[in-house]
């Protein structure tokens, strides 16, 4: 472990009413299949040999100066709108927390290390396709500027399981995530539901002391609105960010959301093949209620919740003001980021709304390729020439076009020598859409043939590098 490596055990300032000490499972075999080498750079454990790295992120042997046993978290939530007081963590736990060059605090969270006392009937594993899938989505959003979870760490463990959406028996593994935060709206549910205002309480000066110091105030209960109006404003944001880069995160319950409104936890996601308001990515989401349009709404009622569970603290009038600015935020969020996945600088409100309605409403008209629309016109009329020679030329081309075309031309590059980039120099962007997820995983599981999985994630990384912001 280099210098910059800074644990951590702050989750220790919580008692037993919100995690429970647990053992790892003992897994068959330990094959390193994904090491996050950037990010372990970053946070100090970069140097970290291929025995180490297993012996701590495969048999979670303790970081040393962080936590000595993993907890796993103590929580509720609303799954589907339908209120759960039977879940926890299940299947993961918390490993480690540190800190990283910024000084915030980061978990390393697990997913697939064996049964806890929330794991129900369940066996406390993750499938290998689960484990990819999630790299590859991580990966994915983090490119497209979206605040996620990072994939740190993926074992293959050896075992075989067996499960209902997937052609089974099937390869299993342990997925290490690298997160800000996770504490999540579930998490003050479950202290709710038992009536706790002391451990409410408690919740929100650590949420406080460690994520969001500004909302400090004179009080508890002026101490719950602040942490209330951040919440707000961080989720506000998150649903912005995966709007704009066409994302579908498929199970948006109350237990995915954190207070850091951090990005996480993919299981049935999807990314936009076509703009499509009602597209959804888990095929049990009959009724369409965590469609790609209606993430902000959903957002927004699990918010509700959360601000539910803080009347135990602070009275909802004083609460209540801070979910009205939820639909501002975002609006202002959604045209900011619509604004940086186009590489352009904002005009006026009133012409970057109008760019964005012409956008959405050819998209929506013609479907064409959400992902290819937004690599041909980065940096707006820097890439008019670049657009002529993209697949989509006809359509572009055709008079529908012309509105979003004089649109388009209004407004000017932000940070133009991005287009310099070697990424922009092909005719189609990486993209993730399920096609491409499938291709890739159907390499590892019929032959065990890494490369078009690590070549796609190599496209990846040179999308992150070409859009980074300043």
């Amino acid at each position: 472990m280099s210098a910059r490596f800074r644990p951590e055990k702050a989750i220790l300032e919580l008692d037993g009413r919100f995690h429970t000490a647990v053992d790892p499972a003992d897994f068959a075999q330990h094959v390193t299949r994904w090491r996050n080498q950037r990010w372990a750079e970053q946070v100090g454990l970069g140097a970290l040999s291929e025995v180490e790295w297993i012996e701590h992120f495969g048999k979670f042997a303790p970081l040393e100066g962080s936590l000595p046993k993993p907890l796993a978290l103590a929580y509720h939530g609303h799954q589907f709108q339908v209120y759960n007081p039977q879940i926890g963590d299940g299947r993961g736990f918390l490993f480690a927390q540190l800190r990283d060059g910024q000084g915030r605090l980061l978990d390393l969270g697990t997913k697939g290390s064996g049964q806890t006392p929330w794991s129900r009937t369940g066996d406390g594993r993750l499938t290998l396709k689960g484990g990819v899938r999630e790299i590859m989505a991580a990966g994915m959003l983090e490119a497209l500027g979206v605040y996620t979870s990072k994939a740190f760490s993926l074992i293959e463990t050896g075992e075989q399981l067996h499960r209902h959406d997937e052609p089974s028996p099937t390869r299993s593994s342990v997925l290490v995530r690298l997160s800000h935060s996770h504490i999540r709206f579930g998490t003050f549910q479950r202290q709710a539901y038992a009536g706790d205002a002391d451990a409410i309480g408690k919740l929100v000066e650590y949420c406080i002391r460690h994520y969001h110091p500004t909302a400090a105030g004179a009080d508890m209960a002026v101490s719950a609105a602040g942490l209330l109006r951040e919440i707000v404003a961080t989720t506000a944001e998150l649903a912005a960010s995966w709007m704009s880069a066409g994302f579908v995160h498929g199970v948006l319950n109350t237990d995915n959301m954190v207070v850091t409104g951090e990005s996480f936890d993919y299981g049935p996601w999807r990314f936009l093949p076509y703009s499509d308001p009602s597209f959804t990515a888990a095929y049990f989401d009959e009724q369409g209620l965590y469609a790609f349009g209606r993430q902000p709404s959903a957002a927004l009622w699990n918010l509700s919740q959360l601000a539910s569970c803080l009347t135990l603290v602070a009275d909802a009038p004083l609460l209540e003001p801070e979910l009205q600015r939820f639909a501002a935020l975002y609006r202002a969020a959604f045209r900011d980021r619509m604004l940086r996945v186009l590489g352009l600088k904002s005009l006026s409100e009133e012409d970057d709304l109008a760019l964005l309605k012409s956008l959405f409403g050819w998209m929506n008209e013609t479907r064409a390729a959400w992902p290819q629309v937004f690599f041909d016109w980065f940096g707006g009329p820097a890439s008019e020439g670049r657009a002529a020679t993209s697949p989509l030329a006809k359509l572009y081309a055709a008079p529908s076009f012309a509105p979003v075309r004089r649109a388009l031309m209004l407004h000017e590059a932000e940070r133009p020598e991005r287009l310099s980039h070697v990424y922009f120099r092909s005719a189609a962007p990486v993209s993730l859409v399920i096609e491409e997820v499938e291709a890739a995983w159907e390499h590892i599981a019929e032959r065990d043939d890494w490369g078009p999985f690590n070549q796609h994630m190599a496209r990846i990384e040179n999308a992150r590098q070409a859009l980074s912001p300043p």
